[in-house]
């Protein structure tokens, strides 16, 4: 089979095309031929710094969406030839892969690969923010940074859909349309902290409920700065670098910050089959538009790492083997 391999930690250069042994499934796994894979920016941070297992080299990747191939012993869940997607599974970047059946979910089939494909990081993401991480209320004002990317996108769906107003941080007129288009109430241009004096206007100066930040150092203290009292900042961008320390006597109107980890979004099979599930049926009923942006040949996987960095794309990216 065809695959993407890292030998080298390095920038995308380091993304080689190379011909690997078909995968043998064990016992309680299935082997999946993948049809799309997700492209995120945790990949560019394995790539640079190393994949979660430590080894080199390693087949980047860690979602995706395809049919199943074979099955090891002990797997009953599910028979050759149905449709399944992941989220997790390190080797995503491939023509097959072999993963746990107990991490893979069943794709219904009025939703064809590529969306179900998308839907996994992202939108489990994003699903776990607004219902539980954050709980958005009907007339909530939230924050989401990077409104036009992938998982921007999503939330601001997602806020709406729960009642919420969302004011969008985008860095560009370009991706100001298509933040409007995804929902937000709201467009702010800013790159840093720009977007203070912007949202307090927009809030009367007394704040908003959440702000969704995944800009990393460059925007943390400027998001605390735009909380109402007992706001909730949920902090994701670890990957673009470490967050401030803060002195918990800093936190200025007894603000709250989160830090989810992305396994606290799926801690149990149950949990990951509610989330895709109800993610699923919004698609279904038109409240969540998976928001593709760019589909890469696999041999192109360094070209859509280049444009991710670049911070020029909008939407989801993903790979077709």
């Amino acid at each position: 089979m065809r695959a993407i391999v890292v030998e080298e930690l390095g920038g995308p250069e380091q993304l080689h095309i190379a011909q690997l042994p078909a995968p043998e499934p064990g016992p309680g796994e299935i082997r999946v031929d993948i049809t799309a894979a997700g492209v995120n920016f945790m990949d560019t941070g394995a790539r640079r710094l190393g994949a979660a297992t430590g080894e080199l080299p390693f087949v980047p990747g860690v979602e995706g969406a395809g049919r199943i191939s074979a099955l090891g012993p002990d797997v009953t869940e599910f028979a050759v030839g149905d449709r399944v997607a992941w989220v997790y599974a390190y080797g995503s970047y491939a023509e097959q892969i072999v993963l746990p059946a107990a991490d893979a979910v069943p794709v219904p089939g009025d939703i064809p690969d590529d969306v179900a494909a998308s839907l996994m990081m992202q939108g489990i993401t994003a699903h776990h923010f607004v219902t539980e991480a954050a709980d958005i209320q009907p007339g909530q004002t939230a924050v989401v940074h990077a409104a036009a990317g992938g998982l921007g996108q999503k939330l601001t769906q997602l806020i709406k859909t729960r009642g919420g107003t969302v004011i969008g941080i985008v860095s560009s007129a370009q991706k100001a349309d298509t933040a409007r288009r995804a929902g937000a109430d709201h467009i702010v241009l800013s790159t840093g902290a720009a977007f203070v004096a912007p949202v307090l206007d927009l809030t009367g100066g007394e704040g908003v409920h959440v702000v969704f930040d995944g800009g990393g150092e460059t925007t943390f203290r400027a998001s605390m700065s735009v909380l109402r009292r007992h706001g909730l900042l949920l902090y994701y961008g670890a990957v673009l670098g470490a967050a401030p320390v803060i002195n918990m006597r800093e936190l200025p109107r007894s603000i709250k910050i989160s830090y989810p980890v992305f396994r606290d979004h799926i801690p149990t099979r149950e949990a990951l089959l509610r989330h895709s599930t109800d993610l699923f049926d919004l698609v279904r009923n038109k409240n969540l538009d998976p928001g593709i942006g760019h589909r890469y040949p696999l041999d192109a996987a360094a070209q859509a790492h280049r444009d991710i960095e670049s911070r020029a794309t909008t939407g989801k990216l993903l790979l077709l083997p």
